[in-house]
């Protein structure tokens, strides 16, 4: 495990909900645990806080933006995040996304640190499997060659006018995600070297889904 792209899930009264996050890591080997980082605003802590467990999947470095947008910009107290992946349920009713995943790790909750915005949990591990040999998502690959962002409420968010004032780079207004012409489309859409203006009107925003009309300059 590396600083990387994970799916953090969790439950309550049932109900799975998950959400990305880049801070996980292994804290101890006997036992094994681990700590995440997560925003005390999000409905995934909310569960966690609730049940006591949670659920880690390690992201493939083919992960789709647009699986990373609908885990990491949109809320489950708007949209049922578990209606369109794979998933399945431990022998501890704990929900682990396979869908794009390296591996899964089911954990119990063993200790918290409050941290103002954020609460830093260590989880006992288990159990959990690798489901594959894919490379995981490391977090610069995310951002160098997928060109991702971090939402507000993440712990490496960045508004932004401080990542750039280039005016032929467009932002979405929804997620923020930021269209970079010398890039193109991460999912390969777009090619490298497409002004904005010259992708089609049917384009949606790789991260978001919203359209092409949603885009603005960066000023």
């Amino acid at each position: 495990m590396g600083y990387g792209m994970y799916l953090i899930t969790s439950v309550k009264e049932g109900k799975p909900n998950g959400q990305i996050a880049n801070v996980v890591f292994q804290v101890t080997s006997q036992p094994i645990q681990l700590a995440i980082c997560v925003n005390k605003h999000n409905l995934t802590h909310e569960y966690i806080e609730s049940s006591g467990v949670f659920g880690v999947s390690i992201l493939s470095e083919d992960t789709p933006m647009t699986f990373i947008g609908k885990f990491g910009f949109k809320s489950g107290r708007d949209t049922d995040k578990f209606s369109f992946v794979a998933y399945e349920w431990s022998s501890e009713q704990i929900p682990l996304v396979t869908e794009h995943s390296v591996g899964v790790i089911a954990l119990k909750v063993v200790s918290r640190l409050e941290l103002l915005t954020h609460t830093l949990i260590v989880g006992e591990v288990l159990q959990g499997r690798v489901l594959n040999e894919k490379v995981p998502m490391t977090y610069a690959h995310y951002h160098l060659v997928k060109k991702g962002i971090s939402p507000e409420f993440a712990p490496t968010f960045v508004s932004i006018k401080e990542r750039s004032q280039k005016m032929e780079h467009y932002v979405c207004a929804v997620c923020g995600y930021e269209y970079d012409p010398s890039m193109g489309d991460p999912d390969g859409m777009v090619e490298s070297g497409t002004p904005f203006e010259d992708i089609p009107d049917d384009w949606v925003c790789p991260v978001c889904g919203v359209g092409k009309d949603q885009f603005k300059p960066l000023a």
